[in-house]
């Protein structure tokens, strides 16, 4: 079906990734499942072809920018097309250190995965959306990127990178023409790899409220920080 909405999310072998993935096939998107483990991602994309959804696997390292060019190349020749783009790849490797004390290179590989990872697979695929003048890009934050989040002093790095994100973002939507929205989420405490099994929030319902963005309409906000569907001031 050549009219078929296309989407890709990246991260999305397992946790929040893989829900955002069945959630957006089960709307009838035929979905680009990405995942740096080559194993693990066609595992899960084969999970949910196996269960009846339209889902590709497409192989994509965020931190590389050749691999993200390579999975450009794969989704235009495939699909022809994109739509909805979540970037959801993200680490967390920040422990007990302290910014200031800690071995530079946490620093540097968060940020080469939650910024510039971003950064690059935006660039890579937003010609795939100007080229119809459409697109929507939700980019998946955490309260931690807030301003008023810098007053303590616990997860430096993390913070710094969503920080930086979520100003990329905003920088984004200003320059985007068409309609294509630019939008970051606050997703909430989720029980996942990432976020621990005591999270109250499930990675179903997490999906449920990121993929309202999906949905608005062209008359909506071209860009924006959202939390539990909401939109919020950071």
């Amino acid at each position: 079906m050549q009219d078929k909405q296309v989407a890709l999310v990246t991260g999305a072998n397992r946790g929040i990734g893989y829900e955002l993935a069945q959630q957006l096939a089960s709307m009838g998107f035929k979905v680009m499942l990405a995942s740096r483990d080559s194993k693990k991602g066609a595992e899960a994309a084969q999970r949910l072809t196996e269960s009846g959804l339209d889902v590709s696997f497409v192989v994509m390292d965020v931190t590389d920018p050749e691999s993200i060019r390579q999975a450009a190349l794969t989704v235009t020749e495939n699909a022809h097309r994109l739509d909805v783009l979540i970037n959801n790849a993200g680490v967390y490797l920040d422990g007990n250190s302290k910014l200031l004390t800690m071995d530079p290179a946490i620093l540097e590989r968060t940020m080469s995965t939650n910024f510039f990872g971003v950064y690059h697979v935006m660039r890579s695929f937003l010609p795939l959306m100007e080229k119809r003048g459409f697109g929507r890009i939700i980019n998946i934050s955490s309260e931690y990127g807030a301003m008023s989040a810098m007053s303590s002093p616990e997860a430096g790095a993390y913070k710094i990178s969503k920080l930086a994100m979520n100003a990329l973002t905003r920088l984004a939507a200003a320059e985007v023409g068409g309609d294509i929205k630019v939008y970051a989420v606050d997703p909430g405490w989720v029980s996942s790899d990432m976020g621990g099994p005591s999270a109250p929030r499930t990675p179903k319902r997490a999906a449920e409220l990121i993929l309202g963005l999906v949905m608005k309409g062209s008359e909506g906000p071209r860009g924006g920080f959202f939390r539990d569907g909401k939109p919020i001031d950071w």
